[in-house]
This record gives structure tokens, sequence and C-alpha cells, in this order.
């Protein structure tokens, strides 16, 4: 049976991340207890963040799929963001613990035992979250998860970090100084920290109703552009993204001497052609005679 990006929705993977989070908890934390490296004790420190984010991204996936209800009338799907936020909010907190962690180490060098284990063993973790994130990634896209794609995006820089270490370790082994695992560590950790704050970052630009991506935009100006007549304009037009929902806003201009029942036609097949072009669009488009305009932009209106 071939599975498909769309088989693997965002409960699965997630439920999948938790999975390997656990094991590479284990397999890296025996790598730092073989070795005593501080730049695999980063890394395990941040495989238990990988654990917290994917059970609290698995926990907002399930809130954002709740119905519309008396309180939430246009849904939940903005809980995604909220997973986002939080699982920046946790590197942030790891990258400070890993920098503390090997400051002491400078301070306090402290030879490295049986690298050849501790390598092996951080390798084949990183290999399990590459393929992970792999799939993520891909379904992210099809499924338009926040979540998922905030934890994809995360497993990736643990795979970095993993690689940073291995480099680090690998120099050591060579070269004989000590100082190379805590500065790679710290390396690591200022990595970790980009990599926070830019969840952080673009969690609330999602709570803050950002516009769609120019391609979505493109997609409903040439919808938009097939309608157009001497007889039908279309102005005011704004877009916004709520979690995996995308809305878009318009007024519709054409004669007033049409029949509504007439405009409301037109007005349906404009909607479903939009919907068409644009998978999880909602569309709601005022309808005015074409001698009415909205101000909306007048100052007023913004009372």
């Amino acid at each position: 049976m071939k599975w498909t990006a769309q088989d693997l929705t965002p409960e699965k993977l997630l439920r999948a991340s938790i999975a390997v989070a656990v094991l590479t908890i284990a397999l890296k934390t025996l790598a730092w207890w073989i070795t005593q490296s501080v730049g695999l004790l980063s890394d395990a420190m941040e495989s238990f963040v990988n654990l917290a984010s994917a059970a609290f991204a698995l926990l907002m996936v399930k809130i954002a799929k709740r119905p519309a209800d008396d309180d939430h009338p246009y849904g939940h799907h903005k809980a995604e963001y909220f997973s986002s936020g939080f699982e920046g909010l946790l590197i942030i907190v790891a990258a400070l613990g890993i920098i503390f962690a090997a400051v002491q180490r400078i301070l306090h060098p402290q030879p490295l035992d049986q690298l050849g284990w501790g390598l092996t063993l951080s390798v084949l973790s990183s290999a399990a979250n590459g393929a992970l994130a792999w799939l993520m990634l891909r379904s992210a896209q099809v499924h338009r998860s926040m979540a998922l794609e905030a934890d994809a995006r995360h497993l990736i820089t643990d795979v970095w970090t993993s690689a940073g270490v291995v480099v680090g370790i690998g120099l050591v082994a060579l070269v004989g100084w000590q100082w190379l695992d805590p500065a790679v560590a710290i390396g690591v950790a200022l990595n970790i920290l980009r990599e926070g704050a830019h969840l952080m970052w673009k969690s609330s630009q999602g709570l803050m109703d950002e516009a769609l991506e120019p391609e979505v935009r493109e997609a409903i100006d040439k919808t938009l552009a097939g309608f157009k007549h001497h007889t039908i304009r279309f102005d005011h037009i704004t877009t916004r993204r709520s979690g995996k929902r995308r809305f878009v806003d318009m007024h519709m201009h054409m004669p007033g001497a049409w029949t509504l029942g007439r405009a409301a036609a037109v007005r349906t097949d404009v909607e479903q052609a939009l919907m068409s072009a644009v998978p999880g669009l909602r569309a709601t488009i005022q309808l005015l005679p074409s001698n009415v305009e909205a101000h909306f932009d007048d100052e007023e209106d913004l009372i």
C-alpha cells in the first residue's frame, strides 16, 4: 500500500514525533552518559524540548479541528499558532540551559570518554529525526498545518545541532582540544535561539491575521479577472489566514437594474470559482450597485 502526504495526517505524524522523541532522548542521554560530552548533553536537552513540543502540538491540532460553536463562531483554527509560539519558547529556554552548561565546562574542563559509541548513538538518533522531519514538512504543506510545520522545522534544527556536536567531538578526538566541545555547544545553542525566535515571530504574525501568500493572492486575482466585465468590477479585496483556513473579503459591483436573483447567481459562480482555485478558501462577497462606493478607508470608518 502506497502512502501519500495526504494520508499522513498531522495527528499521526505528531504521535510519531512523540515516539521518536522518546527514542532520541534515550539514545542521546546514553551517548552523553558514556562520553560526558557537554555537546551531547545539549543535544539530549533539545530532545526533551522535542517531546514537550510534539505533545503540545498534538493537543493544539486536536483543538483546532473542533467545529465552530457559540463562543467561537469562526472555529478554533488559530490554536495551532499557540503550539508554534510555545515551541519557540521551549527552544529558547533549552538554548539558555545549554549555554550555561557549556560555560561551566569551559571553566572546569573534563576529558571525554568512549567517543566512538557516543557519536554512533548521536548519528542514529539524528537519522530518525531527519526522516521524520522530511515527512512532516511534506504533510504540513498539504494540510496547511502550522503546528506540524513548526515541529518539523524544530526537528531539522535538531539534526543540524547533532551534526555540529558530532563535528565538535570529532575535532576533540583528532586534536585533543577539550575546549572545542563546549565551544561547539555554545554555537549550537545560538543557532537554537535563532530558530526559537523565528518560530515565536511566525506565531505572532499568524495570530495577527497575516495576509495570504503572494502566490495565493495571484490565484485569486486571476480567478476574478475571468469574471470582470464592463458591468462587473471588484474592489476592497482583503485576505487573511487563520490556521489552515484562508479568507478573502471583497465588494462586487454590478448594474443596479439587475434583479437580486441574477446578482446572487453571479456571486455564487464567483465564490465557487475562488474556492476551486484556492483549497480551503472562504470567500465573502458583498454586492453593490455600480454607482455605489464603500469608503472603508475613511478615517471615520476606523473609529
